[in-house]
């Protein structure tokens, strides 16, 4: 440079341009996920909001973007501007469906940013660097040897299954081959789509069709509070337990108190996004190798383990 500058006018300038390196020097982080509609994702956003906090804490030097989106077309959108104004690093993303939210992740991709990806798979898995997921078919498999143990092996069972999809598929999938074998006999099988009110319907159906019911696999906690309901208004709640999955609060709760309508659980964590994040700044911040998957084991929860699993501030 031929212009130089005095000691003074260095200085002077490097404070005024300080605010601006410092600013460079953060490292953006943008989470993606939907927004709150159900007790599940309730309780994902509230890890994602905790996450965020700890690990900005953690990391001076990084920024944590967090994005809600209610339905595909706000989600695409919010990619988007994370690249072009925010200026992510990496993006960890929740896509609210797999197969529209595809391609604007790998747009993200073609941008250069790190891309983790969680719970809902991709239709295309080469865009992304790191997957983070619960273990559906073994939170299939926990809860069929649950229930078999708690059976002896014998007893007749109704089943509440999730949406017409490939993670209600591997689930129970998973269940029917591990109960094959033993004297379990299932006397029903329902869609009860995630949903507390249909939960209560779908049961209501079968206690009025079968007289003896030793077992009901809810496999979801939303579920399983609207079939805890329709046992309770039949009277019926000394005859049969339930078994769901994903570990709300209140159910949670329940094991813990040794209820024995509910004396345990399966986890389907919302806590995943918070690993994912967390895995991710990791990454990022201190260079630390990572494995492109994490899976998460679908623990059972039983009164023995269950205030590890309890998060009482949790909206899930």
């Amino acid at each position: 440079m031929k212009l130089k500058l005095s000691l003074a006018t260095a200085l002077v300038a490097g404070v005024l341009m300080a605010p601006a390196a410092w600013a460079q020097d953060k490292i953006k982080m943008g989470v993606s996920i939907p927004a709150a509609t159900h007790g599940w994702a309730g309780g994902l956003n509230w890890h994602a909001q905790q996450a965020e906090k700890r690990l900005e804490q953690k990391y001076p030097n990084l920024d944590v973007i967090l994005v809600t989106a209610r339905d595909v077309g706000r989600q695409a959108n919010d990619l988007e501007d994370l690249v072009s104004v925010r200026q992510i690093d990496a993006l960890v993303i929740l896509p609210f469906e797999s197969a529209p939210m595809t391609d604007p992740v790998r747009a993200v991709k073609d941008a250069g940013k790190f891309v983790t990806v969680v719970d809902r798979g991709l239709t295309d898995p080469s865009i992304q660097d790191l997957y983070v997921a619960g273990n559906n078919p073994e939170m299939g498999k926990v809860s069929a040897q649950y229930i078999k143990q708690k059976l002896n092996g014998k007893g007749d069972i109704v089943v509440l299954r999730g949406i017409p999809t490939v993670v209600d598929n591997q689930r129970v999938e998973a269940f029917q081959e591990e109960i094959k074998g033993s004297q379990i006999k299932v006397l029903g099988m329902e869609y009860a789509n995630w949903n507390r009110d249909d939960g209560f319907k779908v049961m209501q159906d079968f206690l009025s069709r079968f007289p003896k019911i030793d077992a009901v696999w809810a496999q979801d906690d939303d579920i399983a509070l609207g079939v805890i309901e329709a046992v309770k208004q039949a009277g019926r709640e000394k005859e049969m337990f339930i078994l769901g999955g994903a570990g709300m609060k209140d159910i949670i709760k329940r094991v813990m108190d040794k209820d024995t309508l509910v004396p345990a659980d399966v986890l389907y964590p919302p806590a995943m996004i918070a690993e994912a994040m967390e895995i991710t700044a990791r990454h990022l911040v201190e260079k630390a190798p990572i494995e492109k998957q994490y899976i998460i084991e679908a623990t059972l929860v039983t009164p023995e383990n269950a205030a590890k699993y309890y998060y009482p501030d949790s909206p899930f």
